[in-house]
């Protein structure tokens, strides 16, 4: 029997998830203010980053484990999650813009389009950008179901570019573990999800 969750149990639940999700931006915060850090600009860059991919990974994962275990609740956790890889994607951006460029758009425009691995980060950051901004129920409500469907959609271009910005940039380290980790579970995310679409087509036209 699928676990069910009560409303005031999910309610926490989502408390609980706000938290956590918080933890590694407290940390930066921590980190950065007490000196902590032996290099503030690699960490707060590395550590931002990496959790834009979890929370991304966390995101594409919430489909299929409604899927495969009957816990229907996971949606209700999916905007949240989403939104917190927008967050940590945009501290990542902002340290870049910050403390590589010092603010210096043009500059910073003229380094994306001259250096790959930045190109499909910065292209990564700007497709979430109109996720993040129709997250809302009155977005949704505006834009229509199936144009918001079409629109978040968008999250299955971000993952592969996300991996690709995170393989180039490991790649001047010859340190691929993580890239091909990342890489694997979004692969997978992503192929269960072809894999059901075009098992249920032959299902729709005999039905």
């Amino acid at each position: 029997m699928a676990l069910q969750l009560s409303n005031t149990q999910l309610k926490w639940l989502k408390v609980a998830v706000f938290v956590l999700a918080l933890l590694p931006f407290a940390r930066l915060v921590w980190g950065t203010a007490s000196g902590a850090f032996t290099d503030p600009v690699a960490e707060i860059t590395g550590i931002s980053g990496e959790w834009a991919l979890y929370f991304l990974c966390i995101t594409l994962a919430v489909t299929p484990l409604r899927r495969l275990s009957g816990w229907n609740w996971l949606v209700k956790l999916r905007r949240m999650v989403g939104l917190f890889t927008f967050f940590y994607a945009f501290v990542h951006f902002v340290a870049f813009l910050w403390f590589d460029h010092f603010f210096d758009v043009g500059e910073m425009l003229a380094d994306v389009v001259k250096r790959p691995f930045i190109l499909v980060g910065f292209i990564a950051f700007v497709l979430l950008i109109p996720l993040a901004a129709t997250s809302t129920n009155a977005m949704i409500k505006r834009l229509g179901g199936k144009r918001w469907q079409w629109l978040h959609r968008l999250i299955y271009a971000i993952g592969p570019l996300a991996i690709l910005h995170y393989w180039w940039m490991k790649e001047g380290k010859s340190d691929f573990a993580q890239p091909i980790l990342f890489g694997a579970i979004v692969a997978t995310l992503l192929a269960l999800r072809v894999f059901w679409h075009f098992r249920r087509k032959p299902q729709a036209v005999r039905a």
